[in-house]
């Protein structure tokens, strides 16, 4: 905490947002968000996405930041150096520190390289994320301020990695969430070829960046998929939720199962599955099926069909707290149709990519599955997510992905 500071003369000091008493802690130890039910009052009426410092009841500065009264979020904060507001030079400082640890973990120049280069509140920019697909950029901005910074964001990351191209991409409900008006699009250079190819464990994948689920990959579970692929040696495997196939067909691939069946709603994400399937030579032991999961899991069951693992990978189910109770629901529901489908002391692979749902209401939700199906569940392994997706300690919201490989009797 800095010394107490005099009230600001509104002609010349930047705008002020005080918070309520005994609402400061989390944000002198550097969470980023603040929403209004922490602040009191705000010393003049700032622009949207525009600069604030906020400071604490008894007149401390604790951070800057920029607010959004169109957002939950009232202010996202970045710099708790009151010398170093977040300008463009901070913003170029931030992103090469982002790009420096990809850069001592992946091989950046290569053509099928691909990783998260930046993520968001992890890596101390709230409201942005950027992945590399091998030659081409793609960025996604959740906060109003930063997208309004676009253009120095975009040179920043243009000086460090020389890309062909940068594509926008938009996330479902930012108009919404963040009174945001972007559309998906080339920014600069050319747009990212369909499919994009990149490589993965040594396996090849096309990837569809331009209309494909998230930024057009699921490239943190990267580790997983190795990781699950070690117990489906001569398993007949249920890959639900495939999408493009990452978990099948890396376990027919790397982890020699004896058959792979995939599930997804998406025609699109079935083709492109399909032929990573053919374009890694397991064609013969994949198949894949479009429809609603929960349907084929209860059709299944009630035709007796059982595998040998059955990999759950739903897409996020919580977006609010109020939905917190709605999620687990549902991944009890599905976890629960899963083992009526799996024999005897096979291998379930559940995941979460739910925020919201901690690690420990997850498991908890396995224990009661377990309770009413009757059926031990031993955890072997609890996954989450790879380096390149790092968890901030001061921004717990930041640990999302939990992946518990299971052996159930």
């Amino acid at each position: 905490m800095t010394d107490l500071q005099p009230e600001p003369d509104a002609a010349t000091e930047p705008i002020r947002v005080i918070l309520k008493p005994r609402r400061a802690m989390p944000f002198f130890s550097r969470h980023p968000w603040v929403f209004d039910s922490a602040i009191d009052r705000v010393s003049s009426q700032p622009e949207q996405g525009g600069p604030v410092e906020v400071w604490s009841a008894k007149n401390e500065f604790v951070a800057h930041g920029f607010w959004n009264s169109a957002s939950n979020i009232r202010v996202r904060l970045f710099s708790w150096d009151r010398q170093q507001p977040p300008d463009d030079a901070w913003l170029d400082s931030t992103i090469r520190r982002a790009v420096s640890l990809r850069r001592s973990l992946f091989d950046l120049t290569s053509p099928v390289s691909a990783c998260r280069l930046v993520f968001s509140e992890a890596d101390g920019v709230s409201g942005l994320t950027g992945d590399l697909y091998g030659n081409h950029l793609l960025v996604q901005f959740t906060s109003l301020a930063l997208y309004l910074r676009r253009d120095a964001i975009v040179a920043s990351l243009q000086r460090e990695l020389q890309p062909e191209g940068i594509w926008l991409r938009t996330e479902k409900g930012m108009r919404e969430a963040e009174g945001l008006e972007a559309a998906d699009g080339l920014i600069t250079g050319a747009p990212p070829p369909r499919p994009l190819f990149i490589e993965e464990n040594g396996i090849q994948f096309g990837v569809d960046v331009q209309e494909g689920q998230k930024t057009g990959c699921y490239l943190d579970q990267r580790d997983n998929r190795l990781a699950a692929a070690k117990y489906c040696r001569g398993q007949d495997v249920l890959d639900a939720f495939c999408f493009s196939g990452g978990f099948g067909i890396t376990a027919a691939k790397v982890g020699a199962a004896a058959s792979v069946l995939g599930i997804d709603s998406s025609e699109a994400a079935l083709n492109l599955a399909a032929a990573n399937a053919e374009l890694n030579g397991v064609a013969d032991r994949c198949r894949y099926l479009r429809g609603d999961v929960k349907a084929e899991l209860a059709q299944m069951a009630a035709d007796g069909r059982k595998f040998g693992t059955v990999i759950i990978d739903p897409p996020r189910m919580a977006r609010s707290r109020s939905g917190l109770s709605r999620a687990v629901k549902g991944y009890f529901r599905l976890n629960q149709a899963a083992l009526k489908v799996l024999k005897p002391d096979g291998i379930l692979v559940t995941c979460s990519c739910s925020g919201l749902v901690s690690r420990e209401a997850f498991r908890e939700m396995l224990a009661n599955v377990a309770t009413i199906s009757g059926r031990s569940i031993q955890i072997l392994e609890q996954l989450g997510q790879p380096p390149d997706h790092p968890v901030s300690v001061s921004c717990p919201e930041t640990e999302y992905l939990k992946v518990l490989i299971c052996r159930v009797s």
